[in-house]
């Protein structure tokens, strides 16, 4: 639970979101990679088979065509957002061909991000393996991305999440990004630093509040389906227990879903999320949103006295 937030919460702390909304949910997708090689499909039909799921099976089928699919998608998840209200971040890859973790030429999707960004959507630097700890490739990944979109990139979550703290925040501080948002577990769902809400850093090697703000990360679909192992029952109720509680503290939930995740069960789990946000009266949105947002209204002190 976001026990820091609750505390904030309890002792008069208050924010607000446009239209009186009563809480956030900030919804991103870091895209690792576009293609799906053929021994992959082929080894989900025979699994599909084996189990006699013959609609996944036939459906994976169809995908043989293409080596982007499913996983070129990104046209299909903002129209499925876009039809609960919502709107999300994209977060790409701009690693140089050989480097760890490349999986596909950025130039190759420039069309596509700037389609989303055209939409409203908003796209995001993915950093590489190594980015987290050095600056030299952080900053050469975000001159690529930015090249590409001719514009400067607002938003920053590391591969695999890796993160050092302070020294990964200064990185992205001093490389111009306005937000972050890798802070959190890849093993289970949850509230690393017991906050629900987003905030500056305090830097405890210079004894100053940072520049850079973090929107935490609560929820990741690998984590839930695959890390933790959950039945898609036990699932969905640790999602709700979250939300639950992110919306009792007025807070921003921020959940990450991959392009690659947008089938079968993943894809049902994705548009529950969205349909409770959407019934709830959430608001809905990427993190340049979030950060604009806070960084003008912010989590505001009582009256003093």
């Amino acid at each position: 639970m976001p026990r820091a937030s609750e505390l904030l919460i309890e002792n008069g702390f208050h924010c607000e979101y446009p239209e009186s909304q009563p809480f956030a949910i900030c919804l991103t997708h870091d895209i690792d990679t576009v293609y799906r090689p053929l021994r992959s499909k082929g080894y989900e039909i025979a699994k599909a088979l084996t189990a006699r799921n013959f609609t996944r099976a036939g459906h994976t089928v169809l995908q043989l065509r293409s080596k982007k699919l499913p996983a070129w998608n990104f046209k299909e998840i903002a129209d499925l957002e876009e039809s609960h209200g919502a709107c999300s971040s994209f977060y790409f890859l701009a690693l140089e061909k050989g480097a760890r973790g490349y999986t596909y030429v950025l130039e190759d999707v420039e069309g596509e991000m700037c389609t989303l960004r055209d939409r409203g959507w908003e796209i995001g630097l993915h950093g590489g393996c190594e980015a987290y700890l050095n600056p030299e490739r952080l900053q050469a990944e975000k001159r690529r991305l930015e090249t590409i979109l001719n514009r400067k990139i607002a938003g920053y979550r590391n591969h695999f999440l890796k993160f050092r703290v302070p020294e990964t925040w200064e990185l992205l501080e001093n490389a111009g990004f306005r937000y972050d948002t890798t802070l959190g577990y890849s093993d289970c769902v949850g509230f690393r630093n017991g906050m629900c809400h987003p905030f500056l850093p305090f830097n405890l090697n210079t004894g100053r509040e940072m520049e850079i703000m973090e929107i935490p990360l609560a929820i990741m679909d690998r984590t839930l389906l695959l890390y933790m192992a959950l039945s898609p029952e036990q699932a969905w109720a640790q999602l709700e227990r979250l939300l639950t509680a992110v919306e009792r503290l007025h807070g921003v939930i921020t959940v990450l879903w991959h392009n690659e995740f947008m089938i079968g069960t993943a894809l049902q789990f994705y548009r529950k999320i969205l349909k409770y946000g959407h019934d709830r009266g959430a608001w809905m949105t990427s993190g340049e949103e979030i950060e604009k947002w806070w960084k003008k209204e912010g989590l505001r002190a009582p009256p003093a006295g």
